[in-house]
């Protein structure tokens, strides 16, 4: 009866042991696949704009991405309401904008965090995700736009450089600050990537 017992207690951790192992492994799968599902452009993460909570770029994957370097003191600052549309009008069919506030050129982002996205938000109703403040040109380029830059993009040359970005994390092109959101050539190059699979 004792060995009855004893067997019955040790086949039951055997048990506890096997579905502890297959968990682990089953989580080691999905989250493989997770960063498999998730192209190496997107692969990083930055801070958000409004609370410094790290955003990782993944949670984007499959989306086609319109990555904007913005200012708040620039004669393009106007170009956020734009943005704001595109964003409004797309987003539902999987488009997101993405800003990234720099004080790269003419020193026009002096602000900090939370200062910038009121502005944002109070001045032109921007709810498309910002980013913190930011290099984005020359050497100390944060990650993501030097990746642009060596996929072809070029590096931004102003305020309101814009990269547009495929479903499959890919560089499909880039524009100058003076394309305005609602360029017609833009705005088919959007719809022509939003209808990719």
């Amino acid at each position: 009866m004792a060995f009855t017992s004893q067997f019955s207690s040790l086949q039951g951790r055997f048990l506890a042991l096997g579905a502890t192992l297959w968990l682990a492994c089953s989580g080691t799968a999905s989250a493989t696949e997770n960063a498999a599902a998730c192209p190496p452009l997107l692969q990083k993460s930055f801070n958000r704009l409004q609370d410094d909570a790290p955003q990782n770029l993944c949670q984007y994957a499959g989306k086609v991405l319109l990555v904007v370097n913005t200012a708040s003191y620039c004669g393009f600052t106007p170009q956020y309401e734009g943005l704001e549309k595109l964003y409004a009008q797309y987003g539902s069919k999987g488009l997101v904008v993405l800003g990234f506030p720099s004080n790269d050129f003419g020193e026009q982002e002096p602000g900090k965090g939370k200062a910038i996205a009121d502005f944002c938000y109070n001045t032109y109703g921007v709810k498309f995700p910002m980013f913190e403040k930011t290099v984005v040109s020359g050497k100390s380029a944060n990650p993501l736009f030097a990746e642009l830059a060596k996929a072809g993009g070029g590096s931004p040359k102003w305020n309101f450089y814009k990269y547009l970005v495929g479903r499959d994390g890919k560089l499909i092109d880039s524009y100058s600050s003076m394309t305005k959101p609602d360029s017609s050539g833009l705005v088919k190059d959007i719809q022509k990537a939003l209808a990719q699979p």
